[in-house]
């Protein structure tokens, strides 16, 4: 990415306590614990408590960062927050963060990209930091999604968990962090995977009146499975190096049989490649960077490591980005 300045420095998550494993859905749908992990590799995920939402998710995964790495939250000037499953329509998640760790001259807005959203809101962060207009940026993924799930549809509900996780993005002229880009977008094939409140029709289809997910799979399956190979592939080449050069792809966690064609398709290796949804389930915005902090733990990630970020979904919409690991 020409000319970028800015550079991840820090990085922290939370999950709810709560765990929801294969069995425990066993008595709510038709479903059983060898056909989920058959279709999707999901063992368990995690349920936010009744009085929990996305802002506390998001607020905790901030203050792990901050103890992890001792970093001052007192000069952020901005702070991004990347969901779909906001407390409220106004205010804002962000603006609530901001409340609760008493950041002061700090702008606040949130981003639904659904679960491309933490790819775009580093891509965000890094264009307002490149242009001079911010110096210190969060940028958190978090949802509650398991509060607009549907635990009638034995399809969807299988899927969905709850947790959040933050990295902080700093200016750094000398070693930045991000290398290249890929964004795209496909609106008329959003009704296939929609969340709304409005009871009216909405892009030609009867929207379900209780805000919980619906989505048509096979359908998200086949773009995401013939379009994010295509995308990777753009992000290296727009990084000016092959796809096999990259240490380590991490993709939405959506569902690992879709991960496997993904990478079958693309010639990626899947040993090479980190998720979070065989413990957390699909967090949408959360997934990436749960799965980044899982191999930071892991001892995975080494400087000056090239990962491949590409988050797909709702939207439709994609986001690819390619960093140089420094922290």
């Amino acid at each position: 990415m020409k000319n970028s300045k800015a550079r991840i420095t820090a990085i922290g998550s939370y999950v709810p306590e709560k765990k929801i494993t294969n069995e425990d859905l066993e008595p709510m749908v038709d479903t059983n614990n060898e056909w989920i992990i058959q279709q999707t590799g999901i063992k368990e995920r995690r349920m936010a408590k009744e009085n929990e939402f996305t802002s506390d998710l998001a607020y905790m995964a901030v203050l792990d960062l901050q103890k992890r790495y001792v970093k001052s939250l007192e000069d952020i000037d901005m702070i991004i927050v990347c969901t779909m499953t906001a407390d409220y329509k106004t205010p804002s998640v962000a603006a609530v963060v901001q409340g609760k760790l008493g950041i002061k001259r700090a702008g606040s807005i949130d981003l639904n990209a659904a679960c491309a959203g933490f790819t775009y809101g580093l891509h965000v962060a890094n264009g307002l930091i490149t242009a001079g207009l911010n110096k210190k940026i969060l940028v958190i993924g978090a949802e509650a999604l398991t509060k607009i799930t549907d635990y009638q549809d034995r399809t969807s509900c299988i899927l969905f968990g709850d947790g959040a996780s933050a990295v902080l993005v700093e200016y750094d002229e000398q070693n930045p962090s991000f290398l290249s880009f890929f964004l795209d977008s496909k609106g008329e094939a959003g009704k296939n995977l929609y969340a709304t409140s409005i009871s009216e029709q909405i892009a030609g289809i009867d929207a379900k009146a209780d805000g919980t997910i619906v989505q048509n799979g096979r359908e998200v399956y086949k773009w995401a499975v013939s379009t994010v190979p295509k995308g990777m592939k753009a992000v290296a080449d727009n990084g000016g190096i092959d796809l096999l050069e990259v240490d380590w792809f991490i993709p939405h966690s959506a569902n690992l049989r879709m991960i496997e064609s993904i990478c079958e398709k693309s010639g990626y290796p899947i040993d090479k490649t980190l998720v979070s949804l065989i413990d957390y389930g699909n967090t949408s915005s959360a997934t990436i960077p749960l799965a980044m902090d899982l191999a930071v733990k892991a001892g995975k990630l080494k400087n000056k490591d090239k990962l491949l970020l590409f988050g797909f979904g709702g939207g439709l919409t994609q986001a690819g980005l390619l960093i140089e690991w420094n922290i």
